[in-house]
C-alpha cells in the first residue's frame, strides 16, 4: 500500500492548488480525480465560459463598429468556431496543471476515491490503496436539479451542456437570474438569441448591491434582453425540440415557448459516494461542516470548495486548499473571511464587488457613508464607448474604514484587486484618495469614488 502525507479527492481549482501548496511544503502528495484535472471550473465552467463570453465581447463591438467609424458589409459569425476555440483554451490550461502537478512531485491517480478509513482511500475503479496522515475532501458540486426542473439534457440543459451547444437557439430561456444566469443570458443575445430571464426573487443578481442589481436589469434590458423578477416557474413540458415554460406570478400565470431552456438555479456540493456517512462526517444541508482550519469533525479529514457550501467560488477554494494544507504543516495562516471575498460577473457590462453591501452594513448597526462615481464621468470610459456603469464604495463613517465595494462597468472584475489590498492593509478613503492613478483609466474611478465620499471628487 503506498504511503502519503496528503491525499486529495478531487483536481480542481481546490484540490489541485492544495496539492501543489503541499508539495512545495514537502508533503508527500497524490491526488485522485474521477473526471478531468481542473474540475468542472477549469473544463465547464470558468474559463470555457469566460473564452465563450470574450467571443461575445468582440461580435458586439464588431457589431455597433459603425459607432468607430468603421463599416463593412456581409458580418458573418459562427458560435460552433466559438466553441472550439473554448475547448483549445481549456485543453492548453489543464495540460498546465497537469504539468504543475508532475513539477511539485503530485501523484496524479485517475479513479473515484472512496473513504474506507481515516486514513485509507480506495480508488473504486482499480482497487487500489492508498494510506494517508491526511485528506482533503475536493470533490466540488453539479448543476442543482430541482424536480420542478427537470433537466433532460436536450431541450432543458444546464450550463453543462450549454457549454457545448454549437449553433445559439433562437428562443431561450434561463431560469435563474444569477451569475450563470446573466452571463448566458448575454452570450446567447449577443449571438441574436431571443432571451428571457426568470428570476424568483424581486431581483437578479440578488446577493448583490440592489443599486447595481438594478443598473444590471436595465443594461441587459437594453440588450433586448427580457427579464421577469418576482416570478416562479411552475412547470415545463417538452415536445419534439420545442419547450413551454409555464410560470406564475401572484394570481396571474402564462407560457413561454423556447427552443431551449436552460436551467441556472444554483449549485449543489458532491458529498455522495465517497464514504461520509460511514466514516461520521458531520454535513448539514448537503455540506461538510468545517471549521477555521478547513478540518471537518473527523481530525485528519478536511474539506474545501463547494462542498463546504461556504462560497461556490473557484478562488475560494483555491485559498481553503492553502489554508487547510498550511494547518496541516503547522504553520498558522490568517483566518478567511468569506464576506470579503471578491466576486465577479462577465456579463457586458461587468460586475464586481466584495464586502458589505450598503443594505447590509445598515442592517449590522455600521454608520456609513457612501462615495459614488458614475462612469459617464470616466474619460477611458467614454473613449471606450462603454459609460454605463457606477463605482459605489461603503464606508465606515467614523474612521473611513472600506466595509464594501460594488461596480458595475467595464473591466471591473480588475479592480478588485486594489480594493482587495487596500481593504487587507486596513486602509481606508483617505489612502485611496491619495493615491495617484494613471490617467486615463478606469481604475482612476475608485479613486473619484472615495473622494466623493466626503464631497472631494474632483471629476464629478
Amino acid at each position: 500500500m503506498e504511503k502519503y502525507d496528503l491525499v486529495v479527492l478531487g483536481a480542481g481549482p481546490g484540490g489541485y492548488v492544495a496539492a501543489i501548496r503541499a508539495g512545495q511544503l514537502g508533503m508527500k502528495t497524490a491526488v485522485v480525480e474521477r473526471d478531468a484535472v481542473g474540475g468542472v471550473c477549469l473544463n465547464w465552467g470558468c474559463i470555457p465560459s469566460k473564452a465563450l463570453l470574450r467571443s461575445a465581447e468582440v461580435l458586439g463591438l464588431v457589431k455597433h463598429a459603425d459607432e468607430f467609424g468603421i463599416s463593412f458589409d456581409n458580418l458573418r459569425y459562427d458560435f460552433g468556431i466559438a466553441i472550439d476555440r473554448s475547448r483549445r483554451v481549456v485543453k492548453r490550461l489543464t495540460r498546465g496543471v497537469g504539468m504543475l502537478l508532475k513539477k511539485n512531485h503530485v501523484d496524479y491517480i485517475e479513479g473515484a476515491g472512496l473513504l474506507k478509513d481515516p486514513n485509507t482511500v480506495e480508488v473504486a475503479d482499480t482497487g487500489q490503496l492508498l494510506w494517508t496522515k491526511n485528506v482533503i475532501i475536493a470533490t466540488g458540486g453539479r448543476e442543482r436539479i430541482l424536480p420542478a426542473l427537470p433537466v433532460d439534457r436536450e431541450v432543458v440543459i444546464t450550463s453543462r451542456e450549454a457549454l457545448e451547444l454549437r449553433e445559439v437557439p433562437s428562443r431561450v430561456v434561463i431560469v435563474g437570474g444569477g451569475p450563470t444566469g446573466v452571463e448566458f443570458a448575454y452570450l446567447y443575445a449577443t449571438y441574436g438569441a431571443a432571451v428571457t430571464i426568470i428570476e424568483l426573487l424581486p431581483r437578479i443578481v440578488p446577493q448583490e448591491d440592489e443599486e447595481l442589481s438594478g443598473a444590471l436589469e436595465r443594461a441587459l434590458k437594453d440588450q433586448g434582453i427580457a427579464i421577469m423578477t418576482g416570478v416562479e416557474v411552475n412547470g415545463i413540458s417538452v415536445s419534439g425540440n420545442m419547450a413551454t415554460v409555464t410560470v406564475s406570478a401572484g394570481d396571474e400565470s402564462h407560457a413561454i415557448e423556447c427552443d431551449k431552456v436552460l436551467v441556472a438555479v444554483g449549485v449543489q456540493g458532491n458529498i455522495e459516494g465517497i464514504g461520509l456517512e460511514q466514516l461520521g462526517v458531520a454535513t448539514e444541508r448537503g455540506s461538510i461542516t468545517i471549521d477555521h482550519k478547513m478540518e471537518t469533525n473527523i481530525p485528519g479529514i478536511y474539506a474545501i470548495g463547494d462542498v463546504t457550501g461556504k462560497l461556490l467560488l473557484a478562488h475560494v477554494a483555491s485559498a481553503q486548499g492553502v489554508t487547510a494544507v498550511e494547518f496541516m504543516a503547522g504553520m498558522d495562516p490568517p483566518a478567511l473571511d468569506y464576506p470579503l471575498m471578491p466576486r465577479a460577473i462577465y456579463c457586458r457590462p461587468q460586475v464586481a464587488s466584495f464586502g458589505l453591501t450598503e443594505a447590509q452594513a445598515q442592517e449590522q448597526g455600521h454608520s456609513i457613508k457612501i462615495g459614488k462615481f458614475p462612469l459617464m464621468a470616466s474619460g477611458k470610459a467614454l473613449a471606450l464607448g462603454e459609460a454605463e456603469g457606477l463605482i459605489k464604495l461603503v464606508i465606515d463613517a467614523e474612521v473611513g474604514e472600506l466595509l464594501g465595494a460594488h461596480m458595475i462597468g467595464p473591466e471591473v472584475t480588475e479592480l478588485l484587486g486594489e480594493l482587495a489590498m487596500t481593504k487587507l492593509l486596513e486602509g481606508t478613503t483617505t489612502e485611496l484618495g491619495w493615491l495617484v492613478h494613471p490617467h486615463p483609466t478606469i481604475s482612476e474611478t475608485i479613486k473619484e469614488a472615495a473622494l466623493a465620499s466626503d464631497g472631494q471628487a474632483i471629476h464629478f
